[in-house]
């Protein structure tokens, strides 16, 4: 069996892998290799750290989207362009696949390198893994600050900062602002004014991705709520104390969330293809430059818009349509007729920010408040795979609508570890009367 084989289980991934399923050829197979058993529904991960809705609510199993498709969970180490084959580390240790054609669809990684400081004392969200250890700070940090007598350290404490006011930060700082006031009639001991969330943005509007009036309706929603946002302002290096901006100005906060800044997967330094901006190099068609039987989509592709002649934005929308694009030219190259070039008109772009609020521009119609909050979680809805996943979805959504926050603070603690895993976050200190 010839081999068509996916690396990624992300938007661009898992859409190439519905889209040929049961559509190749007799004596080709498909094959998707994944770091993980699911995708993950990157821009809902802020409604996952605010406690709006469950992680499992974010994800979709893979082998839920497969008819006739082979999955294997592991990660691949070293590709071989000249032999066609791969190396993947796997549950069962090494293997080497050979393929007739590979898509790479890998994505990238979050970047924490782009302030002094930021990886030792920031926090990245880019994986459920993420959202769910930012939530679990957060709740250690107002069950910490009802036993500090120090002022200044409950309000450092209380702080939160996020970094960036793109999509996910606006929907990072919504979510957070919405988690904090709907949990702290949980810890009496807590004031209102100890808890705090603030944005800082380098551009002098938010979403900079959207019009200016979008940008000014989700600068007035979050304002509005308690959101303390600071445009034009650029931090200079993060701190275990807080964030030193350019200016001199000292801004102290425990929790420094970084949303901004990504770097491309260690896969693509290793395997040596064209690179321009951290980003493969791929034809109009999406094919690898330079290369036979390689093709390049999603994130990890510099990929141009037929269109218009611009870069595709990295965004799942964009995702979503190169995937497509892909699966009928690699149906065309098995047919031996020809390929096309990738060319989109998009239908515009969302985001949530939290309190059922959010803004969207679709196909020039500017929409903000509880319908662009509809709107996009309508449309992520219709992503995920399967009826019966879709209405359970469906179901948990409405009824989280109405009923609070959930303030669990998982840690995963097995038996073995339950008299050796220190309680506290930080090293003990003298004992004080509180």
């Amino acid at each position: 069996m010839k081999t068509i084989a996916i690396i990624g289980g992300g938007f661009a991934g898992t859409t190439l892998l519905r889209a040929l399923d049961g559509r190749l050829p007799a004596g080709y197979e498909l094959l998707l290799v994944s770091d993980e058993s699911y995708t993950t529904f990157n821009p809902m991960l802020a409604e996952a750290l605010g406690a709006s809705i469950f992680p499992e609510q974010v994800v979709a199993p893979i082998r839920q989207m497969i008819r006739g498709a082979r999955f294997v969970m592991g990660r691949v180490t070293g590709i071989d362009v000249a032999r066609r084959t791969f190396r993947c580390d796997t549950l069962a240790g090494e293997i080497e696949q050979r393929y007739e054609h590979l898509v790479l669809a890998f994505g990238n990684r979050a970047r924490l390198d782009v302030l002094p400081g930021l990886a030792e004392h920031g926090l990245a969200l880019k994986t459920v893994g993420d959202a769910m250890h930012i939530r679990n700070t957060v709740l250690r940090r107002i069950a910490r600050i009802e036993l500090e007598a120090d002022p200044a350290m409950r309000r450092r404490l209380g702080h939160f900062v996020v970094i960036g006011g793109g999509f996910s930060g606006v929907e990072t700082a919504g979510e957070l602002v919405d988690c904090l006031r709907g949990i702290r009639r949980y810890y009496p001991r807590v004031r209102a004014d100890e808890l705090k969330v603030s944005v800082l943005h380098e551009p002098q509007r938010l979403l900079p991705e959207l019009s200016e009036r979008l940008g000014r309706a989700a600068h007035t929603s979050l304002a509005a709520r308690g959101v303390n946002v600071r445009t034009g302002v650029r931090a200079r290096c993060v701190g275990e104390r807080g964030v030193m901006l350019d200016t001199g100005e000292f801004v102290p906060a425990a929790t420094v969330i970084c949303t901004i800044g990504t770097r491309p997967n260690a896969l693509v330094e290793r395997m040596l293809l064209p690179v321009e901006r951290g980003r493969i190099v791929v034809h109009p068609d999406l094919r690898v430059a330079g290369t036979q039987g390689l093709w390049a989509i999603g994130d990890c592709a510099l990929v141009i818009n037929g269109y218009d002649g611009k870069t595709s934005s990295p965004t799942a929308q964009f995702a979503v349509r190169q995937a497509k694009c892909v699966a009928r030219n690699l149906l065309a190259v098995l047919a031996g007729t020809p390929t096309r070039a990738f060319a989109y008109r998009t239908r515009g772009a969302m985001a949530a920010l939290g309190h059922r609020k959010g803004v969207a521009a679709v196909l020039g119609i500017p929409l903000w408040g509880l319908p662009a909050w509809l709107l996009w979680r309508a449309y992520y809805l219709s992503q995920m795979p399967t009826f019966g996943r879709k209405l359970r979805i469906f179901v948990e959504w409405t009824w989280g609508m109405f009923f609070r926050n959930d303030i669990t603070h998982l840690r995963f603690t097995r038996s073995q570890e339950l008299d050796t895993q220190p309680a506290a976050e930080t090293p003990r200190r003298p004992m004080a009367t509180v």
